[in-house]
């Protein structure tokens, strides 16, 4: 007998009856023409976030890639094991996806141990502490330019460290080539686990702002550009 964890068979079996049967054709249309995401999301590996489940997304429709404390590290020639630079290569390269969303979330634990290590990454860990080191510049810019002057010190952390990922980003070649070019464009967001909130950054301001506010004022322009224009007043 196995001792494969009996709650995975048990979804498992729900998956099959209800989601798979639902999507079944999709299902099959993917397994045989391939995936075509116009999106990549890159996201933090904490169980209690989940890209698809907060956009809404149906099978095929996001690349998802995700790693402690949701990090982009910095282009680097060579060799190594680079899962992230991996995947972003592909997304972009081959899957040609058109939007990167680097996803924050609240109570990061890679942001927490990042904040108590007081610079020994050592104690947290053989490959956790050298990774979250990538958060060290973000840190310092936080501390010589804070955008987010009034936030709690770990929130406004985890925002450096999606701003810092967007730069990362655009170290890469093929990604700023594309980003120069206008058919990439690059996203910064944040999620709150407790209340569903959404948080979009401003890449002007680089300031988060509220997602459902953001698409009200999306909705509205949209209205305003499609409204039928009013006739002149006759002279």
């Amino acid at each position: 007998m196995t001792n494969f964890p009996k709650d995975l068979l048990t979804g498992y079996g729900l998956y099959k009856e209800r989601i798979y049967r639902q999507f079944e054709e999709e299902y099959q249309k993917l397994a045989i023409y391939g995936q075509e995401p116009q999106t990549m999301v890159i996201s933090c590996c904490d169980s209690r976030v989940t890209p698809e489940g907060v956009f809404h997304a149906q099978p095929g429709e996001l690349f998802v890639v995700r790693n402690v404390a949701n990090l982009v590290p910095p282009f680097i020639q060579g060799g190594g094991t680079h899962g992230t630079s991996a995947a972003l290569e592909y997304a972009v390269t081959s899957l040609k996806v058109k939007h990167i969303v680097i996803m924050g979330h609240c109570k990061c634990g890679g942001v927490q141990a990042f904040r108590e290590s007081n610079g020994k990454l050592g104690k947290t860990g053989q490959f956790v502490g050298p990774w979250i080191k990538m958060l060290e510049p973000a840190a310092i810019t936080l501390a010589c330019t804070p955008v987010d002057k009034n936030e709690d010190p770990q929130l406004a952390l985890e925002y450096a460290g999606v701003r810092q990922s967007l730069k990362n980003l655009l170290t890469f070649p093929f990604v700023e080539k594309l980003v120069t070019q206008g058919s990439l464009h690059i996203h910064g967001a944040w999620f709150d686990i407790g209340t569903g909130s959404l948080r979009i950054m401003n890449n002007e301001t680089e300031i988060f702002e509220d997602a459902q506010d953001l698409g009200a004022r999306l909705k509205e322009q949209e209205a305003a550009e499609h409204a039928p224009e009013e006739p002149e007043a006759s002279e």
